[in-house]
This record gives structure tokens, sequence and C-alpha cells, in this order.
């Protein structure tokens, strides 16, 4: 059963790279996911300063990291990372944290050259997008 709402919300979301950190936004309403930016920090400390900057600017009510996996859906190495980061975020800034299996989001995109640059970016309106459709949500 979709679940109801009685406002919109924002969501950002997160495709988690161990050297780039895809960000997209979006909301309930129109269940579209905006790419952002790729964050190519070198430390973790400099990555959470500039989704911290984001997070001030778009104000999501929630977050979402994808969630790499095998094609079977079994977990591996980055799975375990991504987790990590996810828990991380909830740490830090307090927001509610949601998966989203990831599996074909960056496939999808690179067999587009036009998407070669924000790569990481469109993953993760990918990703957003994804997690809209598995929630069913309903303005």
């Amino acid at each position: 059963m979709p679940k109801e709402i009685t406002s919109e919300l924002t969501v950002m979301a997160f495709d988690y790279g161990t050297r780039r950190i895809g960000v997209a936004v979006g909301n309930t309403l129109t269940q579209v996911g905006q790419p952002l930016r790729t964050i190519a920090e070198t430390t973790s400390d400099g990555s959470f300063r500039a989704i911290e900057g984001l997070l001030k600017e778009w104000q999501p009510n929630r977050l979402v990291v994808g969630m790499p996996c095998h094609p079977d859906g079994a977990e591996h190495e980055m799975s375990a990372k991504a987790r990590r980061f996810g828990n991380q975020l909830h740490g830090r800034f307090g927001l509610p944290v949601d998966w989203v299996d990831e599996r074909y989001t960056s496939a999808v995109l690179e067999s587009d050259p036009d998407m070669r640059d924000n790569l990481d970016a469109e993953s993760a309106a990918l990703i957003l997008e994804q997690y809209f459709l598995e929630k069913n949500w309903i303005s």
C-alpha cells in the first residue's frame, strides 16, 4: 500500500565512491532527481564539509545512499563502505538515511558520452529516482 504524505519532502541522494561522491536532490512531489555535483575531496573531513554545505543549502528531510551489490544481489567490499558512509551521515547530521540498490546506475550512464563528466552526480540522481519508485511516494 502506498505511503501517504502530507507535505512535500526534500531528499538528497549520494553515489558513494572512495575517490568521488555524486550528489543529487529531489522531492517527493516531482519524484525527479536533479544532479548537483561530484565531491572529489582528498580527505573524509573535506568531503563531509562539502556535504554539510549542500545540506545547509537544500535542507533535505532525509538522505539516500546507493548500495553497490554484485549482479546477483550479494554484497561486496564497497557495500560495507557505502553502509559506513550512510551511518556517518546519520551520525554527523542527524537525518534519516535509506539505502537503495545501485547495481546498474553507472552502467546505464557510462554508455552515454555526454554523462561522463558528471557521471557520479547523474548516478546519484538515478539512485534517488529508484528510491522514489521503491517507496511509492504519493502527494
